[in-house]
């Protein structure tokens, strides 16, 4: 995909909670299905509620990851250790290295967040690729080290900028996180790189 086709993406306060099955940081999850909230592989306690993004269908790809603010958690940049999980409703699947309980809502990053298309800004250089983005078929993620995808085919559901989230997110020091959806579209990944 060419730079112009990859769209900067930002946050911005909705005002209020947001019941639709959109995309959106922070608040709780608009479950399409029975709720199935990730526990922590460490801890046993329930992840922290990222946000959940539209994947065309009527399907969305809920983001958590464990830890906030106050509580670090090794092991949340691995896309299969058990510290994060990309849900995928409706007609998804859990993936074996990923606990989860019927619970409809607990903690939260933050508020609830909409996307709007971010301006580049008039200094930005025209080669240079966003860091946060929504993905969509074809588009590649920006890597921020080396390239990780969690195997061939692997779509690119979002890649999120811990600089320009609207709340706190540990990515690390300054990092980005990428989460993807496998090619038969039941499972996710996510993981995050620091520089």
């Amino acid at each position: 995909m060419t730079v112009s086709e990859t769209v900067p993406l930002a946050f911005v306060a909705a005002g209020g909670a947001v019941r639709e099955a959109v995309t959106k940081m922070g608040g709780q999850p608009v479950w399409i299905e029975e709720p199935q909230w990730p526990l922590s592989r460490e801890t046993g306690e329930r992840m922290q509620f990222l946000g959940q993004f539209a994947l065309g269908g009527g399907r969305l790809a809920y983001l958590f990851m464990t830890g906030g603010e106050d509580d670090f958690v090794d092991g949340t940049y691995e896309p299969e250790g058990g510290e994060n999980a990309l849900v995928i409703q409706p007609g998804g699947r859990v993936p074996g290295f990923v606990t989860v309980e019927q619970r409809a809502e607990g903690p939260s990053a933050g508020e609830d967040h909409l996307p709007r298309a971010a301006g580049a800004g008039a200094d930005a250089n025209a080669d240079e690729r966003p860091w946060q983005f929504l993905g969509t078929p074809g588009i590649e993620p920006n890597w921020l080290q080396g390239e990780e995808s969690p195997g061939a085919d692997w779509q690119l559901v979002v890649q999120l900028d811990s600089c320009d989230l609207p709340f706190y997110v540990n990515f690390g020091d300054a990092g980005v996180g990428y989460a993807f959806l496998a090619p038969d579209g039941k499972e996710g990944r996510f993981l995050w790189q620091c520089g």
